[in-house]
């Protein structure tokens, strides 16, 4: 499990998640809303 290196560096918007990539680099990415069906 990782570790926490620095606390509050990244403003956080509601609705994205924030991950660390293969390369080291922040990343910010959209959570789907949950209970709604995708139109076909």
């Amino acid at each position: 499990m990782g570790k926490v290196i620095l606390k509050n560096a990244v403003k956080r918007e509601k609705g994205c998640m924030y991950y660390v990539d293969g390369k080291g680099n922040l990343c910010e990415a959209k959570m789907a809303k949950g209970g709604k069906r995708k139109k076909k």
